[in-house]
């Protein structure tokens, strides 16, 4: 199961555990991930997506189907799902 947002991109990255005695370690920092249904009221469609918290707090401003038109147009994503206006 991987840990990247399907929305944001957002992935895991590398840093140091530091101890007391400043030893450095690898480690990882994970974003905080969650999967959750969405629905789609202009396209009547129920979506599960593994998003980020960050994503999610945008969506529920904008709402789903503008936030994926927003990343389509910036180039981020490429969006598969039927247009309402059915252009």
């Amino acid at each position: 199961m991987s840990k990247v947002c399907d929305l944001t991109g957002k992935r895991p990255i590398t840093g140091n555990h530091v101890s007391h005695s400043n030893r450095k370690t690898k480690r990882r920092f994970y974003p905080n991930l969650q999967t959750k249904k969405f629905y789609m009221p202009e396209t009547g469609e129920w979506v599960t997506l593994k998003v980020s918290t960050a994503a999610m707090r945008t969506i529920s401003k904008l709402g789903l189907y503008q936030y994926i038109k927003k990343l389509e147009k910036k180039g981020d994503i490429v969006y598969h799902g039927t247009d309402p206006q059915g252009c």
